[in-house]
């Protein structure tokens, strides 16, 4: 027999979600209250006096004067196996009328993030499947990666795609959506399901009409889950949809719990509250499973005002940010990544040695040939010859960075791509050519040699042998898109003397 500590109190008072409770003498922040018959709530601040409590659950009204029940066991949330492919919301309860879900293990949902000494440096590459952010702000597992932009950039299907991309990678993949509307998460649902991500991905939803308990804590909530995975030794992607949100809902709270506000109303310690969920994050070290969680919160801002002062935070503790820009999504280059203002602090370590054999100088040439555009809409005179192969060079570039959505890119046709545009091996194809060549090259490759690139997906890096051989094969599909021009286009090569003689002979 077990004996189980149990303190009664009294609810004074009932403001939105936070109920005052008096006669609570021994309270911690984050530990478990019950009222009545199954609402529940987390303990979010203490005095002498009063104690007050943030409602998570709440199954039937709670009236002033109810009792309240505290034990000393925290708020855990339930985790497992069968979570995956899964939607949940904030209490670990199915969404998807697919049935009960039986918990393996319960978590701490406020842990503490790893020790130093217990996590490894990062090494290894996070495969995106977006050409511009493997190539030029690579991810490593393990990373904290920033999404910002405005609204309807493109910032949720980044991190579609990054989770369309995980498949057959032996990835978890957890997407949080906090605050968004059901149209959005159906939207969300069915790309995943179309993709077939479901195998290895759960959906954790606290949607716009849920309450400000239930927005704050799912955040909270995915990174148990994660770390369930993580100390089993598995790889976790965790997608924050979006901070932006949770930020106005402890807004709303601590405002309810009267604490006074500071920089556009947020209370001092919105600091504190995603750092110490950020610092979650981390590559464990083989002692401790060896596996990973990776993050890519997102943040909505406001006419790209990256000053505010969530997003200004949260560029502070990630280790990196990728800025998509409203202007470039209007002028059609999508994804829409501001190369020049977004960075990876991870580095090009991370990345495969082929794919860095290609890439070394990709960012400078890009943000070169950007600057280059800019200027020649101001000056109307003529550009030089060297400007003018600058400017073909970054058309090409340009071309290959564009990429639809909810179509994720191999690394090894990533490699094959830049390796063509790197030795200047697409440089006299046209533009509709240039179309026809990123989509279709690499299946034609692969289908010549497939041993090439199954040898470089396990030893990630090429050697000459394997270099020429791709340099062959893209010179042999240049010669075939070029054999396919129309035959007006062929006769328009011939310079004008031949024209005239073969218009004097027809006159004849």
């Amino acid at each position: 027999m077990t004996l189980q500590y149990k303190e009664f109190g009294t609810v004074k008072a009932i403001r939105g979600c936070i109920i005052t409770v008096l006669g609570l003498e021994n309270c911690i922040n984050g530990q478990l209250i019950r009222f009545g018959f199954g609402t529940e709530g987390t303990i979010m601040g203490f005095d002498e006096k009063e104690t007050q409590v943030l409602v998570i659950k709440e199954t039937e009204p709670v009236k002033t004067g109810d009792s309240a029940i505290m034990t000393l066991e925290p708020f855990n949330t339930p985790v497992g196996d069968k979570f995956v492919g899964r939607i949940i919301n904030v209490l670990g309860e199915p969404m998807d009328g697919l049935g009960p879900l039986p918990p393996d293990a319960y978590y701490p949902i406020f842990a503490d993030a790893p020790p130093i000494l217990d996590r490894e440096i990062i090494k290894e590459t996070l495969e995106t499947g977006i050409k511009i952010l493997d190539t030029m702000i690579p991810i490593g597992k393990g990373q904290r990666e920033l999404i910002l932009g405005d609204k309807m950039t493109g910032k949720t299907t980044i991190g579609t795609d990054i989770i369309l991309n995980q498949k057959g990678k032996n990835v978890i993949c957890i997407y949080c959506a906090i605050g968004k509307s059901r149209a959005a998460l159906n939207r969300v649902i069915n790309t995943l399901k179309r993709g077939e991500a479901f195998e290895y991905t759960t959906i954790i939803a606290a949607q716009a009409g849920s309450a400000p308990g239930q927005l704050y804590l799912a955040p909270y909530v995915s990174c148990s889950l994660g770390e369930y995975f993580m100390k089993k030794g598995r790889d976790v992607v965790v997608i924050f949809d979006d901070f932006t949100k949770h930020a106005w809902s402890y807004r709303e709270i601590s405002l309810l719990l009267g604490r006074p506000p500071g920089r556009e109303s947020y209370p001092g310690d919105i600091f504190y509250l995603h750092s110490r969920m950020i610092e979650r994050a981390a590559k464990m070290t083989k002692k401790y499973g060896g596996g990973s969680m990776t993050f890519l919160p997102i943040v909505e801002l406001l006419e790209g005002d990256l000053t505010a002062y969530v997003s200004s935070n949260l560029v502070s503790m990630t280790d990196g940010q990728i800025y998509l820009s409203s202007s470039l999504f209007g002028e059609g280059f999508k994804p829409a990544i501001n190369v020049g203002l977004s960075v990876s602090r991870i580095g090009t370590k991370v990345q495969w040695p082929a794919l860095k054999k290609f890439t070394k100088v990709l960012r400078l040439q890009y943000v070169q040939y950007e600057e280059l555009m800019r200027v020649s809409k101001l000056k109307a005179s003529g550009s030089s010859e060297s400007s003018g192969e600058q400017m073909k060079e970054g058309q090409v570039l340009s071309e290959f960075l564009k990429q639809d959505k909810d179509d994720p890119v191999t690394t090894e046709a990533e490699v094959l791509l830049f390796a063509a545009h790197t030795k200047k091996l697409v440089d006299d194809l046209e533009a509709a050519e240039l179309v026809r060549f990123k989509r279709e090259a690499y299946p034609y490759a692969f289908k010549k040699n497939p041993d090439l690139f199954i040898k470089m997906r396990q030893t990630r890096n090429i050697d000459d042998e394997a270099e020429q051989m791709i340099v062959e094969m893209v010179n042999e599909f240049v010669q075939v898109l070029i054999s396919q021009r129309p035959k007006e286009e062929v006769e328009e090569e011939y310079d004008g003397k031949d024209a005239t003689i073969g218009a004097a002979s027809q006159a004849k």
